[in-house]
């Protein structure tokens, strides 16, 4: 059958999508940019590509008539702005253009909802099912609690704070009761109503067999990795400071953090089994989703993560517009090397910077950059990398986000997404000159006004030390033998 996919880029989207295929399906993807999705994914030549951002009906382009089913996977929690309103939004653009259709199924991913004293989070999922039981075709919601999976918002905060923190003193919610799921399970329920008469204007929890605590999932992460951590709970820690503890510990934004601790006064857990009699499935407990997870890192085989999302509010949907690093306006430094080695493992080392791997010179003072960009509000270093050997336009590197990485044109090209008074990009090149090697880095800055200029120039002298060092460690940084065997 024909099926759309809005939000086919997100983390479960670009998930779900060779599962369909694989299953026999016609795919077509509601996407902001094609372009990004074309460099992204291997079967972006065995799906259809529409265009549209559900936040602008004008966008949108016209949907194919025979569409038979449709998975609404669109969340906008991350927003500076007013999410509640932009996810209304966005699900009253989407009932619009699908019921000009002859669409015979919604299937959304909602959130469990079965405290009364719901949080705003939790209040706008709800109020989006509202929204699309308006359209012609009958609705079938999945409402699961946290998802467990590598590169899942959950499971990246959890590890954050259990990897980073052998002691720490927690808020109260901690001790709030949720029921995990892996990321396995919720593509085999997603997988699973697809054209299933009983699950047609129906809605269905679920979630794994472990009912926990946030604390006992902290627990119980450390446990997997062979980790002594001490929890202490702390009773009068405001929302508001929990916020910014999450923010300032994690790789969430703070945002999201606040989103996420005032949902984690309710209570997330299954109280109706009905999807056990239209989805026979067994969930794997939380340790096997967790041990899976790092599966998938230690293979470098993370297909999406949640940090690779747009709606992150730092960058727009049209950032592949900006791969040509504009020339007016700009302040420069410019780094040329020769190259003695083989430049393929120049480009490597290029394609693997950030993250684990580091900036290859003076980390300690990225590490400081980083720092103070989380104290103004900025995303930080904490966000690392979705995979240390692949790197895909969208994809975000520390406080950076891809714009172009084009392994034949031997060329990386980074845009700036800490706070600054301006714009930076940042780009890698390796380029020819008389039959000889050269690698080209060159930082650019687009000044906002004096304050610009300003940052600039008092940035200058860290500029001549850093990009300089990371040069030329670029061309002569060997990858250790065990990493090597890895990729």
């Amino acid at each position: 059958m024909k099926v759309l996919i809005a939000g086919a880029n997100g983390y479960i989207g670009t998930r779900l999508i060779p599962i369909l295929l694989e299953k026999g399906h016609q795919v077509v993807c509601l996407v902001r940019d094609k372009r990004r999705f074309h460099e992204q994914n291997d079967y972006a030549d065995k799906v259809t590509l529409i265009k549209g951002d559900l936040l602008d009906r004008n966008s949108i382009e016209t949907f194919p008539k025979n569409i038979e089913a449709a998975y609404y996977l669109v969340h906008s929690m991350s927003q500076n702005e007013d999410f509640a309103k932009l996810e209304a939004q966005s699900g009253e653009n989407f009932v619009e253009v699908i019921d000009k259709t002859n669409c015979r199924q919604i299937i959304y991913l909602s959130g469990i909802t079965n405290d009364d004293n719901l949080s705003k989070h939790l209040k706008s999922r709800r109020h989006v099912e509202d929204v699309l039981r308006e359209a012609k075709a009958p609705l079938t919601v999945l409402r699961a609690a946290i998802i467990i999976g590598s590169g899942s918002s959950s499971f990246e905060i959890i590890r954050d704070l259990t990897e980073k923190l052998p002691v720490m003193t927690v808020p109260r919610w901690v001790n709030t009761k949720c029921q995990p799921i892996g990321i396995r399970d919720v593509l085999a329920y997603l997988e699973g109503v697809l054209s299933n008469e009983k699950a047609l204007n129906s809605t269905f929890d679920i979630g794994g067999p472990d009912i926990l605590s946030f604390k006992q999932m902290m627990l119980g992460y450390s446990e997997v990795r062979k980790l002594k951590r001490y929890i202490i709970t702390i009773p009068f820690l405001s929302p508001k400071i929990s916020s910014y503890w999450l923010y300032f510990v994690t790789s969430t934004s703070y945002q999201l953090a606040q989103s996420l601790v005032d949902s984690m006064k309710n209570e997330t857990i299954v109280k109706d089994h009905t999807i056990d009699k239209v989805v026979p499935h067994k969930c794997s407990t939380y340790k096997e989703a967790l041990e899976l997870a790092f599966k998938k890192i230690e293979q470098n085989s993370v297909v999406s993560s949640w940090k690779d999302a747009l709606n992150m509010g730092y960058l727009n949907s049209s950032f592949m517009d900006q791969i040509k690093v504009p020339q007016n306006g700009t302040l420069e430094y410019k780094v040329k090397l020769p190259i003695s080695v083989d430049d393929s493992l120049v480009l490597d080392n290029i394609m693997a910077i950030g993250g684990n791997r580091g900036w290859y010179y003076w980390d300690w003072i990225w590490g400081i950059r980083g720092f103070l960009d989380k104290i103004v509000g900025g995303v930080g270093l904490r966000r690392g990398r979705t995979s240390n050997v692949n790197v895909s336009p969208g994809d975000v590197i520390d406080f950076w986000r891809v714009l172009l990485a084009d392994k034949k044109a031997k060329r990386l090209l980074l845009y700036a997404e800490m706070k600054l008074p301006g714009e930076a990009w940042l780009e890698f090149k390796i380029i020819e000159r008389n039959n000889k090697k050269i690698l080209s880095q060159v930082a650019t800055f687009r000044p906002n006004g004096l304050l610009g200029r300003l940052y600039w120039y008092s940035m200058l002298p860290f500029h001549l030390f850093i990009f300089k060092g990371m040069a030329k460690k670029l061309i002569s940084y060997k990858i250790p033998e065990v990493a090597l065997e890895a990729h």
